[in-house]
């Protein structure tokens, strides 16, 4: 996390560049994450070969965005970005519809991508080391899932299936990639919050699990 801030800080001074450009300050910190750690591209699970698998639809961006940005304003930290700010992040966002029990993550895979969950219901459960299969929770609209492997490129650590049809917005690496070299700032705020949100959500997990072993 120290070297994503630290690059969110020195790119947030620079003026912003168009995304794919020739220009060694475009930002590579998540596209090329998981090949520093050693994963094989070949056991990387993209966003568009998960959409694939899980007959994923497109849908419209501006009705992905306005129902991200209502479910927002109301999450005591995605809040603090205001409307204008969400609007921003539309065109780094992939917007889908996906029909009911579909694994949209699995646990253990390597996969670059979140899921903000903006209608439906999402199972996420666990399979635990000695083989019981544990519900973590059921996700409800403005749920944020999949960004602790997105921000440390490490497994997923549980898997989340769709209970109904559900639309999504979806954040890969090279959305996230794109936001730092064009809109550093916003990317900065971003990465913070989703920081606060997963330390929240992790501390809760951790004690549940816990209570489950004692």
């Amino acid at each position: 996390m120290k070297s994503v801030f630290g690059l969110l800080k020195r790119g947030s001074s620079s003026s912003p560049k168009p995304y794919g450009a020739e220009d060694a300050q475009d930002s590579q910190l998540f596209t090329s994450a998981f090949a520093e750690l050693g994963v094989a591209g070949s056991i990387l699970i993209p966003w568009e070969l998960r959409a694939g698998e899980i007959d994923a639809k497109r849908i419209n961006a501006g009705r992905g965005t306005k129902l991200l940005q209502q479910l927002w304003s109301k999450d005591r930290y995605m809040g603090a970005l205001d409307e204008k700010s969400v609007m921003r992040l539309e065109k780094f966002f992939d917007f889908a519809i996906v029909p009911p029990s579909r694994d949209i993550i699995v646990q253990d895979e390597y996969g670059n991508f979140m899921v903000v969950l903006l209608t439906g219901s999402i199972a996420v459960d666990r399979l635990q080391p000695w083989g019981e299969q544990l519900r973590l929770t059921e996700a409800k609209p403005g749920d944020i899932l999949g960004e602790m492997s997105l921000l440390d490129s490490g497994l997923r650590f549980s898997a989340c299936t769709t209970l109904t049809e559900c639309e999504i917005a979806v954040l890969s690496a090279e959305g996230m990639d794109a936001m730092m070299t064009e809109e550093p700032q916003l990317a900065a705020s971003l990465v913070a919050l989703l920081g606060r949100k997963l330390s929240l959500r992790l501390r809760v997990v951790s004690a549940r699990l816990s209570d489950r072993q004692s």
